[in-house]
């Protein structure tokens, strides 16, 4: 059945073209809502060594996380975006994007993948997997131009759609959604889809393929398997449970070509420290000095459950050895009195 729904989305020049702009490579897509499992192609609820494939992929919700609602998975392909409905599909239907959103063959584009992992893992037992994450992407980029790493320097997507390099492209959109829920957080709740809803989460997704093939392109073999390790610890980093993360994927491990370089990187990984009742402000910190400065020590990101969850947690990533550094300082401060 023919969509009564459109956008565009730009696709990169084939391998040797050369790339004049982005508008050259606008392609005419349809945004198809799904209500079932029936409605996806078989290639991706069929994941396949042959058929591997790239995606650009997004959830949206109320309150998302462990407890919020997700309502809305946007799957983008190069040849049309598909807006799985949770709340009219329900369980059933996220279900059956099990096997591909935990598969090694199919990559997930994606930004800032904690919470959407969060919401999957813990309401529908769905181990994010083989993710790209731009906000990752676009902190490695920096670091292999030489800027130096900056605690807490997340790009947000419309920062990131905004580079020239990556699109160049004023996302004033997004800022109409993001008021409309804070007016009303059930906004994604509501059925069926208006115009708005469609457009909004179909402009998530249209542009991360572009981005992707952008951002690769750019990294270096060392800054790749980066991108790949911290994806997958970024995935499981609030989906704390008794198990502690072994019911995961193996992580991936260092390419041998770069294990045999005298500055080969060291293994990364995840840490969860438990913070007594009553300690976490001796943590932070009075506007946040004490972290801070445990992060300019360290080259490990740390982050916090926050309102959200889990709370009284530090979630610290990175480095092994940055990580027991960051891990002992952290434990410093719970002594204080704060």
């Amino acid at each position: 059945m023919a969509s009564p729904h459109k956008t565009h989305i730009p696709l990169p020049p084939d391998p040797g073209e050369k790339s004049l702009d982005n508008e050259a490579y606008m392609s005419s897509v349809p945004i198809h809502v799904v209500t079932h499992a029936s409605q996806l192609p078989e290639e991706f609820l069929q994941p396949s060594r042959e058929r591997q494939m790239v995606i650009g992929f997004d959830c949206e919700g109320v309150d998302l996380c462990r407890h919020g609602t997700l309502c809305i998975m946007q799957l983008a392909f190069e040849n049309a975006i598909y807006l799985v409905d949770a709340i009219k599909g329900g369980e059933t239907l996220v279900k059956a994007c099990k096997p591909a959103l935990e598969s090694s063959y199919i990559t997930k584009v994606i930004h800032d993948c904690k919470r959407d992992s969060e919401a999957l893992y813990f309401q529908f037992g769905i181990k994010l997997h083989n993710v790209v994450d731009t906000q990752i992407a676009y902190s490695l980029i920096k670091e292999q131009e030489g800027q130096k790493r900056v605690p807490d320097d997340y790009i947000s997507f419309v920062g990131l759609l905004a580079d020239p390099r990556f699109g160049g492209i004023s996302y004033v959109e997004k800022e109409e959604v993001r008021v409309l829920l804070r007016q009303d957080p059930n906004f994604w709740t509501y059925r069926p889809l208006s115009e708005l809803m469609v457009r909004a989460a179909a402009d998530d997704v249209r542009f991360l393929l572009f981005i992707y093939h952008k951002m690769v392109e750019k990294l270096n073999e060392r800054s790749l398997w980066y991108l790949a390790v911290r994806g997958a610890l970024y995935c499981r980093c609030f989906c704390i449970n008794d198990s502690n993360y072994a019911d995961w994927p193996a992580l991936p491990p260092i390419p041998e070509t770069l294990t045999s370089d005298k500055h080969a990187p060291e293994e990364e990984t995840l840490s969860v420290l438990d913070v007594p009742p009553g300690k976490m402000g001796c943590v932070i910190g009075k506007r946040g000095a004490n972290i801070l400065a445990v992060k300019e020590s360290c080259s490990a990101e740390i982050f916090f459950g926050g309102d959200k969850g889990p709370p009284n947690k530090v979630f610290i990533i990175g480095p092994v050895k940055q990580v027991k550094k960051a891990e002992a300082m952290v434990r410093g401060r719970m002594l204080q009195i704060y």
